[in-house]
């Protein structure tokens, strides 16, 4: 009959009437595989790379793990480094998530039509894997918020096949300037430049750019106006190397471009050797949807060694290279320039080069607290704007003392009523309109007063004053 009237199965409701309770089996929590240890180490390993996703860290992982253990910053125990070796991308990126969340111008010259119909147009499809030396080139201007006179702009260029980037500063924009930092670039190479794209500017488009490149067999090409996405190498280069290191302040002079070219010596050999990135493969479009295939990440340094049209010299060159660098030492250096490049940017002292470095040690200790303390690079600091100051004469600076007395006196009168009181004093010296002007002052005057209030010293601290001034 309980089984008609409830609809329950015949064995539940024996059950249910005997007073036996259905207990589940709760879930059995995970078994934590990776403790404090490795995500210490894993921290310390990602600020030395410098806080790269997962995906990458991944691939750089054995070859980070191998470069500071041979220059002793890291000395790892057999299971640990077992465990971070075995760790996917995506518990890597899991792991580091807590700690991730605590983180008017002047008109140009165009080229002319003879000079641009001279240099043949190439896109983006147009590449069809393309050996070591067809490098990509653009400008990335270090203007700040205004674009008006002369600022210092990086010449960026990026290898097509392998993705090694070269970045220099040009202190003024200038063709024959331009060609001189092109062939110091060519010098820090591994490989020779056989083609240069550049975009449509005027800097590039030029009888001295053009001469430069037939005179050294260099092919040189260009985009299509105002397609952005014929330059997708160097631009993504743009971004990811020069606006991650330099940052977006305004950059001009002589000493901000030495300091520059320093930043790029250690930097160019940290994102060479130490940087792994994605590399399109493929594209394959599904109606409105694109799917996009990637190869494993890889530093421009592995690319270039793997491939086959690679000269052996030019190989073991790199590996011996490879060899002796510190990526530890490398992000030291590079922090220390930062620090001098937005120092000198927003007006500040600069430490003398040889005070601003620290020692390997303690820079590297400093990474494993670096998200802790928030610590950010030098450079994404927010940028100081100076306090705008006063555009017009005050027209209450000769009434300035009878009203701070009259303040003092009786701090509860409205704006209205000293001006009033003002008026009555000065007949026709002070309008109706600076009222508002009046009120202003009175503001900051009560802010003044309220932190005098708040913030009285101590008994202490005025004993302390007196032994200090008595002695």
């Amino acid at each position: 009959e309980f089984v008609d009237i409830t609809g329950f199965h015949r064995k539940h409701a024996m059950r249910l009437l005997r007073g036996q309770e259905d207990v589940s089996a709760g879930r059995r929590a995970r078994r934590r595989i990776y403790n404090e240890a490795e995500h210490n180490a894993l921290v310390l390993l990602w600020e030395a790379s410098d806080r790269i996703c997962g995906k990458r860290l991944k691939a750089l992982m054995p070859a980070l793990i191998e470069a500071m253990e041979r220059h002793g910053h890291l000395d790892l125990a057999p299971e640990i480094r077992d465990k971070l070796l075995a760790m996917s991308a995506a518990t890597i990126d899991r792991a580091l998530a807590r700690v991730r969340e605590g983180l008017g111008r002047k008109r140009r010259r165009h080229a002319t039509h003879s000079l641009r119909r001279s240099i043949p147009i190439r896109t983006s499809a147009d590449w069809n894997d393309p050996a070591p030396g067809f490098v990509e080139a653009d400008l990335v201007a270090h203007s700040g918020l205004s674009a008006r006179g002369s600022f210092i702009q990086t010449l960026v260029l990026t290898d097509i096949a392998t993705g090694w980037t070269e970045c220099a500063p040009l202190i003024v924009r200038e063709q024959t300037l331009l060609s001189t930092v092109l062939t110091e670039l060519r010098k820090q190479l591994p490989f020779a430049l056989v083609g240069l794209d550049t975009d449509n500017d005027t800097v590039f488009m030029n009888e001295t750019l053009k001469a430069y490149c037939d005179a050294a067999n260099i092919v040189f090409t260009r985009c299509r106006p105002y397609r952005k996405n014929d330059q997708a190498f160097v631009e993504q280069k743009n971004g990811a190397v020069v606006r991650r290191m330099v940052g977006y302040r305004r950059l001009e002079g002589l000493e901000a471009a030495k300091l520059l070219a320093e930043l790029y010596r250690s930097a160019r050999l940290f994102v060479n050797f130490f940087q792994p990135s994605f590399k399109l493969m493929a594209k394959q479009r599904d109606g409105a949807r694109v799917r996009k295939t990637y190869s494993a990440p890889a530093t421009p340094h592995q690319r270039l060694a793997a491939d086959a049209r690679t000269p052996d010299a030019i190989r073991h060159h790199l590996q011996e290279i490879y060899a002796a660098l510190d990526p530890v030492a490398l992000l030291r250096d590079i922090r220390g320039a930062q620090e001098r490049l937005a120092a000198l940017a927003d007006t500040q002292p600069i430490a003398h080069p040889a005070a601003a470095s620290q020692p390997i040690d303690l820079f590297l200790a400093s990474l494993r607290t670096a998200w802790k303390d928030g610590a950010m690079r030098p450079t994404d600091r927010p940028i100081v704007k100076a306090k705008r100051g006063r555009r017009r004469p005050d027209p209450l600076i000769r009434a300035t003392l009878d009203l701070r007395k009259w303040f003092e006196a009786e701090p509860w009168r409205t704006g209205s009523e000293l001006l009033s009181r003002l008026q009555a004093e000065y007949p026709g010296a002070y309008p109706n309109k600076l009222l508002r002007t009046l009120q202003r002052r009175l503001k900051s005057w009560r802010s003044e007063q309220a932190n005098a209030l708040l913030f009285v010293p101590t008994e202490e601290t005025l004993l302390g004053h007196e032994v200090t001034t008595t002695q």
